[in-house]
C-alpha cells in the first residue's frame, strides 16, 4: 500500500498486521506460548518431580555431607547428638523423675533412645522444611524446576540421616539383651508411613515458611512441646493410666501422629519391652491415615503456591 505525503512524495505503508486486534492471551495462546514461572497441572508437577528424582537424590546426599563439614569429627554427629540427648533426657527423666515408671533400665535405655531418634526425624524434617524455600531463594530465583524438591529432598536427608543412627540404634538394643525377631520386620513399613507423614509436613512448614520466615525462630517451642506430649522419654498411656486419666483422653494423646510412630517403632524392636496393651488402638490405621492425610494435605497445599515462591 502506498500513500502521497504532504510534499507529493509516495511513501509506502506497512500491511495491517494479521495479529491486529488480538488480546495478549489470544496472541499466547496463537503462538503456542504459555506464563513464564505459571504453576503447571496437578498431575504434570508430580511428572517433573519424578524427573527430577536424580537431582533431589543429589541434593539431599549434598546436603548431609555438607551439614557438619565444619566439624572436626564430621558425619559422628550425626549420630553423636541424638545420643546425647538421649543421656540428657535419662538423668533428667529417667533419674530424677521417674518417668521410666516400672521399666527396668535393659527396657527403659532402648526405650527412650528409639524414642529420640524416631522424634529426631520428624522434628528435623520440619525445621529443615520452614527453611527449605526461604534459606534457598539464590536457588530458587535463579534456576527454574519444581520447587517441592527442596522440601523433599531435605525429608530425605532427615530419612537417611536417622538409618545412620539405626546402626547404632541396633547396637544399643543388642547390647541390652533386644536380638532381632519376626516383629522387626515391621520396622520397615513404620519407616515408609513416617517419610510420608514427615514429607509433607516439611512442604506445609515450607509454604508456612517462605510466606512467614519468623517461622522459623517459632517451630522450635512448638516441636519442643509436641515432644513432650508425645511421650518420648517416658511411656504415655502408662502415666496417664497412674494418673487416672479418663481413658479417651488417654487413647486422644496416644494417636498424635510422632507418638503413633514412636510407638510403632518401640513395638517393633523391643518385643516383651513394649507389648501391644502400650499402643493405641487401631495403630496402623492411624499410622497409614496420618501419612496419606498429612502427605496429600502437604503437597497440594505447597503445589498451590508454587508460582509465588521467590518472588516479593
Amino acid at each position: 500500500m502506498s500513500e502521497t505525503t504532504h510534499d507529493g512524495a509516495v511513501a509506502m505503508s506497512a500491511p495491517p498486521s494479521p495479529d491486529e486486534g488480538l488480546t495478549p492471551a489470544q496472541l499466547a495462546q496463537k503462538y503456542g506460548l504459555s506464563q513464564s514461572g505459571a504453576r503447571p497441572g496437578l498431575f504434570e508437577y508430580v511428572r517433573q518431580l519424578w524427573d527430577r528424582r536424580h537431582f533431589i537424590a543429589a541434593f539431599s546426599s549434598a546436603k548431609l555431607t555438607a551439614q557438619y563439614s565444619q566439624a572436626k569429627l564430621g558425619q559422628v554427629w550425626q549420630v553423636a547428638t541424638p545420643l546425647l540427648n538421649a543421656l540428657v533426657y535419662y538423668f533428667i527423666f529417667g533419674l530424677l523423675m521417674g518417668g521410666r515408671g516400672s521399666m527396668s533400665n535393659d527396657v527403659y535405655i532402648p526405650f527412650l533412645v528409639t524414642g529420640v531418634f524416631v522424634f529426631t526425624f520428624t522434628q528435623s524434617s520440619a525445621m529443615a522444611g520452614v527453611r527449605a524455600i526461604s534459606g534457598n531463594l539464590g536457588l530458587v530465583r535463579a534456576l527454574h524446576f519444581p520447587r517441592a524438591s527442596l522440601p523433599i529432598s531435605f525429608a530425605l536427608q532427615q530419612l537417611q540421616q536417622l538409618l545412620f543412627s539405626m546402626i547404632v540404634l541396633v547396637i544399643v538394643l543388642l547390647g541390652f539383651g533386644h536380638y532381632p525377631s519376626m516383629s522387626w520386620l515391621l520396622v520397615f513399613p513404620t519407616l515408609v508411613l513416617q517419610y510420608v507423614f514427615n514429607t509433607g509436613l516439611a512442604m506445609i512448614m515450607a509454604r508456612a515458611g517462605a510466606k512467614t520466615p519468623d517461622l522459623a525462630q517459632l517451630l522450635p517451642f512448638i516441636m519442643r512441646t509436641w515432644m513432650y506430649a508425645s511421650g518420648v522419654m517416658y511411656n504415655l498411656t502408662e502415666q496417664l493410666r497412674n494418673k487416672h486419666a479418663a481413658e479417651w483422653l488417654i487413647n486422644l494423646l496416644a494417636s498424635n501422629p510422632a507418638s503413633v510412630y514412636i510407638d510403632l517403632m518401640r513395638y517393633s524392636l523391643l518385643g516383651h519391652g513394649f507389648n501391644h496393651a502400650d499402643l493405641p488402638p487401631h495403630v496402623w490405621a492411624l499410622a497409614l491415615g496420618w501419612a496419606l492425610l498429612v502427605g496429600a494435605l502437604g503437597f497440594v497445599y505447597f503445589w498451590k503456591a508454587e508460582e509465588r515462591y521467590g518472588r516479593g
